[in-house]
C-alpha cells in the first residue's frame, strides 16, 4: 500500500498543500472550521508527516540521543525514565541507542540524527571523536567524564570522595581487612571509587592487597560468583567488611556471604552505591552511598537543551553522595565480645 502524501491530504480535503503544512505545523492562519477540516481527513488517511522534511527546513529533529552499551539495571531504569520525562517537559524526545559499535554511534552523532547527545561509558569514544564533534559544535553532555568546552558539558558523580568516604565509615566500625568489589575498569565511576577506597586505606596505614579488589563488573550474579569463588579459594583471609561497586554488586556479596554460612552485619559488613528502589526492602536493608540519579538525568537534559538553545556554554556538574546507614553495617565483633 503506497504511503500517503501530503499531496494526497490536500486532494482528499480540497485545499492547497501550503494549508495541509498549516494546520498540520499550529500555524495561526487558518480558519478554525478549516484547521479542524483538514486534521480530521489527515487523521482518517492515517497520514504520518514527513519529519526528515522538517529537519531539512528548520535544521532540527527535536530528539536527543542517549548513547550506552547497556541499560540494564536499576541505574538505567531511572536515569532513561527521568530523561524521557525531562525531555517529554522541554518539548524533545528521547531516542536510546544501545551499541559498542563506535562507528555507528559517530555516524549518528556526526549525521546530526539528534540535535544533542549524552555519552555513556565504554563507549571508547577518544579525544579523536571527540575533537571531531567539536569542529562540528555537536552539543553534547557526558556522564562518564569530567569534561567541557564551548559546545560540550558533563554531570557526574564525585565518586572518589564517595569512595573514600564509605571506607572511612567502615575503618570508623573497626573494620581492617576491607575488601573492594570493583564493575568494570574501565569506567569512571568504578575506577573512582576504588581509588577513593585506596585513598582511605593509605591514609589511615592499613595494608592495600591486590587481592582484596575482586571484579563484580556491577552486576549481582558476578559479584555472587567473584565472593563465592574468594572465599573458596581464601578462607584464611576473609575480610572485615565489604565495599562494592553497586548495590547489585553488594546484593550479590550478601547472598554469596551467607552461603558460605557468614551471618551480614555482625560476621562481615557489606557497603554498596546508588541507594537503588531495593535497597531498604532487601534482608538486610542496604548501608549504601545515596547517588542522586534522577537529579543526574534532570541536570543533563537540562544542561543539553541549554546548549542546543544557545542559552548556555558546556560546564561540569559534579553531584554529591550521600551515606544512608542501615543493617548491613556493624561495629567490628572481636572474639568473645558480646553484642
Amino acid at each position: 500500500m503506497a504511503k500517503v502524501t501530503i499531496k494526497d491530504v490536500a486532494r482528499e480535503a480540497g485545499v492547497s498543500i501550503s494549508t495541509v503544512s498549516n494546520a498540520l505545523n499550529d500555524v495561526d492562519v487558518l480558519a478554525p472550521e478549516t484547521k479542524l477540516h483538514v486534521l480530521n481527513v489527515a487523521k482518517r488517511l492515517n497520514y504520518v508527516p514527513n519529519l526528515n522534511g522538517k529537519l531539512l527546513k528548520s535544521g532540527r529533529t527535536k530528539m536527543l540521543g542517549f548513547f550506552t552499551t547497556c541499560v540494564s539495571g536499576p541505574y538505567f531504569y531511572t536515569l532513561v525514565e527521568t530523561m524521557a520525562r525531562e525531555c517529554d517537559r522541554l518539548g524533545y524526545g528521547l531516542n536510546v541507542f544501545v551499541t559498542k559499535d563506535k562507528q555507528v554511534i559517530m555516524n549518528n552523532i556526526l549525521g546530526r540524527r539528534v540535535d544533542g547527545v549524552i555519552i555513556y561509558e565504554e563507549l571508547k569514544i577518544d579525544e579523536h571523536d571527540i575533537a571531531a564533534m567539536e569542529n562540528e559544535k555537536i552539543k553534547a553532555v557526558f556522564l562518564d567524564r569530567i569534561y567541557h568546552n564551548e559546545t560540550m558539558g558533563s554531570v557526574t558523580f564525585d565518586s572518589f570522595v564517595s569512595g573514600y568516604e564509605a571506607t572511612k565509615y567502615l575503618i570508623s566500625l573497626g573494620h581492617k581487612k576491607i575488601a573492594y568489589i570493583s564493575g568494570v575498569d574501565t569506567t569512571y565511576d568504578s575506577v573512582q571509587r576504588r581509588d577513593g577506597y585506596l585513598a582511605a586505606l593509605r591514609e589511615h596505614q592499613l595494608p592495600v592487597d591486590e587481592e582484596y579488589v575482586l571484579r563484580g563488573y556491577f552486576e549481582e550474579e558476578g559479584t555472587y560468583n567473584a565472593v563465592k569463588s574468594f572465599l573458596h579459594n581464601h578462607s584464611g583471609k576473609v575480610p572485615d567488611a565489604f565495599l562494592a561497586g553497586n548495590d547489585l554488586s553488594a546484593i550479590g556479596c550478601i547472598r554469596a556471604l551467607k552461603a558460605h554460612g557468614f551471618e551480614v552485619p555482625m560476621d562481615i559488613s557489606v557497603v554498596g552505591f546508588d541507594d537503588i528502589d531495593i535497597a531498604q526492602y532487601f534482608a538486610p536493608p542496604l548501608t549504601t552511598v545515596r547517588n542522586q540519579i534522577s537529579r543526574q538525568a534532570v541536570l543533563t537534559i537540562g544542561h543539553l537543551v541549554a546548549m542546543i538553545q544557545k542559552k548556555e556554554r558546556g560546564r561540569s556538574q559534579k553531584l554529591q553522595g550521600e551515606l544512608v546507614v542501615r543493617g548491613s553495617s556493624h561495629v567490628k565483633i572481636n572474639k568473645g565480645e558480646q553484642t
